[in-house]
């Protein structure tokens, strides 16, 4: 069942202890991935526009690619007055435990996630970067979400993807899941939006 609050957040000793006891919780969804379709009642969403723009070639360091790179590994991304993230910066990258602490209408639901995959790939006409993370039980959803920037070798433009595929999770009772239903799709976009603005910030 998810954890949850209203009003105030909680301190960072005691996000500190739910992440722990995350670090334990299995995915909270085992369907094959060829089965995750709308016809079977999951939600298919996700944003994608050009953020930014550097000189035609590979990225280059310190650039607008690399500083977006970073603000994905760190999840500066992330609008904290929607979903902020809370995860131990040096464990692994790759099998990364995040605690969310996701806010909707003052009510706040802490939910986990894991990394389950990361892709890092310069080929010839193109850099890709980007991860993928799954829900794990006691998350308001079920499902799995990519962020993926890629940078255009020969135009130089620096495009950002969120592509999700999930559906209903764990609720602590039937109005905040009511709730949900009703207004979770205008926090998910205003999410999205804020996300592409937050790293259009910093490629530009």
């Amino acid at each position: 069942m998810a954890l949850w609050r209203f009003g105030s957040g909680w301190n960072e000793k005691t996000l500190r202890s739910y992440l722990a006891s995350f670090e334990k919780s299995p995915v909270n969804f085992d369907t094959p991935l060829d089965e995750i379709t709308a016809a079977n009642g999951w939600t298919t969403d996700g944003v994608k526009s050009v953020i930014g723009q550097e000189a035609p070639g590979p990225p280059v360091p310190g650039g607008h690619f690399m500083r977006c790179r970073e603000a994905l590994v760190n999840y500066e991304f992330s609008e904290p007055r929607i979903a902020r993230g809370f995860f131990d910066a040096t464990s692994p990258f790759v099998g990364r435990t995040m605690l969310l602490e996701l806010t909707v209408l003052g009510l706040r639901f802490l939910s986990g996630v894991r990394v389950h995959s990361v892709r890092d790939e310069v080929l010839e006409n193109r850099t890709v970067f980007g991860f993928r993370y799954d829900t794990l039980e006691g998350h308001i959803e079920r499902g799995f979400e990519w962020f993926l920037l890629e940078k255009d070798h020969e135009t130089g433009a620096i495009t950002f993807q969120i592509d999700a595929r999930w559906r209903l999770g764990d609720f602590p009772n039937w109005w905040s899941k009511l709730g949900f239903k009703l207004i979770g799709e205008h926090y998910r976009d205003r999410w999205r939006r804020a996300a592409l603005e937050r790293l259009s910030a910093l490629a530009n």
